[in-house]
């Protein structure tokens, strides 16, 4: 039994020995405090388009006090036009489809609790093949059971219940700023996890603890997906909010480990880090950052890595709220193809989109500043735009999005610059409305390793939940 285990191990025994605790304490605000740092907010569980019990639905009906329910669709229309991920230039011009339903079953059966998840990605009127970024038809995303202890580790000092709970099934869930474990809400298609988590403490306590044994699920278009054989991810995470009015701290370790096949080397990840945000004080600025160190091998090779980010906002007082920001992120890459040694960050499965939004930078052999511009015209109605720089950390690293690379590093490390707009106006609580437009000018890299073609990606994404 991996180490990791454990603990969730005696989690699982302490909820079914352990007696329910009585508060003592009045429920008061809790010590979670969302980042302001951009498109780093996780998304919640359950997730965000579900209502939690009681679900009020059309015609009055309301469901029973032990259901959550959520159902939402999603459509996206994109005009991309030279694509520089893609082999040719041109104009793509698809349409996106996404389904979701999901119910949780709570209270009435603790301390046995489920859920399920199930998603529907298609995508059409495109010219390039189908791929497992978009295309993921009738497939389970979520299905776990779950046991629950309501206030396991007693009560924080504001008076809320520690909770803890113990799942095993299929997850999407998501960590620390969604840069490293995420489920990628942007890309048409969710990443899934079979295994176990196990949490101690919740979000609205003073300290919480993530624990993960999970195997990373590989998306079958049109097949039922698969745990990827012989690879784990392993993980705990630690939350501490004591603090949270000024600074919250996540430390953690990731591992990951991928067993030798006949299509893979071995890979092994160590990934401890540190994670940080806050604001401060009253002076409007806001601030967030983490650093990573890895090591490990693949095959032969060891591994020495590194990754940071680091993001600093300052809100206006000013109708509108404007917020500016300046973030810079890095991760190494590796130097040498032809060594014994490799310093490629591992990015695990992270969300690409705060990187770029037109998907052309990823947590991997990069350097990428930014700036960007934040403002609230109406309650119902945000826009946001930056400009971004992107080059290689070593140019003679691959370049990931496009799955190319200069073993001489002659092409340089520039890769290019991207300036990108985004709208969204919530129409009502069950109508959302995106339009976005970004430009990309490529540098030296991609100029000579690609094609010298500027890119442009225009989209229009409505969303329609249910409840």
């Amino acid at each position: 039994m991996p180490p990791s285990f454990l603990p969730m191990a005696l989690s699982c025994a302490l909820l079914l020995a352990s007696p329910p605790a009585i508060a003592t304490a009045a429920e008061s605000p809790g010590y979670y405090r969302a980042p302001l740092s951009v498109s780093t907010t996780r998304d919640p569980d359950p997730p965000k388009y579900a209502s939690r019990a009681p679900v009020k639905g059309p015609a009055n009906w309301q469901g029973p006090a032990w259901l959550d329910l959520g159902l939402d669709h999603r459509i996206r229309f994109e005009y991309r036009h030279d694509d520089i991920r893609r082999p040719a230039t041109g104009t793509d011009e698809p349409f996106l489809h996404r389904t979701r339903f999901y119910a949780g079953i709570h209270d009435v059966l603790d301390p046995f609790r489920f859920a399920v998840e199930v998603a529907d990605s298609r995508r059409w009127n495109s010219q390039w093949p189908e791929d497992n970024r978009d295309v993921n038809e009738w497939e389970f995303i979520r299905l776990y059971a779950e046991l629950h202890h309501p206030d396991l580790f007693g009560h924080d000092p504001k008076g809320h219940a520690r909770p803890a709970f113990l799942r095993w099934g299929i997850h999407n869930f998501e960590f620390l700023d969604r840069r490293l474990v995420a489920n990628n809400q942007w890309r048409n298609t969710a990443n899934t996890f079979l295994g176990f988590h196990s949490s101690l403490g919740a979000e609205i306590n003073d300290w919480q603890l993530d624990l993960l044994a999970v195997q990373p699920i590989a998306r079958r278009m049109h097949q039922p997906d698969k745990p990827i054989h012989g690879q784990w991810l392993f993980g705990a995470i630690g939350h501490w909010r004591r603090w949270s009015d000024v600074a919250t701290l996540e430390p953690f370790y990731l591992a990951l480990r991928q067993s030798a096949t006949s299509s893979a080397q071995e890979h092994i990840v160590h990934s401890p880090g540190l994670r940080a945000y806050g604001i401060i004080g009253n002076s409007g600025f806001d601030w967030d950052a983490d650093v990573v160190v890895q090591t490990g091998r693949t095959g032969d090779r060891s591994l020495s890595a590194f990754g940071t980010t680091a993001e600093l906002g300052y809100r206006f007082p000013l109708p509108w709220q404007p917020r500016l920001s300046a973030f810079y992120g890095y991760a190494s890459g590796d130097r040498n193809p032809n060594d014994s040694s490799d310093q490629r960050f591992e990015r695990f499965y992270g969300f690409g989109r705060p990187w770029s939004a037109s998907e052309y930078a990823a947590f991997e052999n990069i350097s990428a500043p930014k700036v960007r511009l934040e403002i609230t015209p109406h309650r119902k109605l945000r826009i946001d735009t930056g400009w971004n720089w992107y080059a290689l950390a070593s140019a003679r690293d691959r370049y990931q999005p496009a799955a190319v690379r200069d073993p001489s590093g002659r092409s340089g490390r520039s890769v290019g610059q991207e300036f990108d707009f985004r709208a969204r106006w919530q129409i009502n609580p069950h109508l959302e409305t995106i339009l976005g437009y970004a430009h990309f000018s490529p540098g030296s890299f991609v100029s000579q390793t690609i094609r010298p073609d500027a890119a442009d990606f225009i989209y229009l994404e409505v969303n329609v939940k249910a409840f």
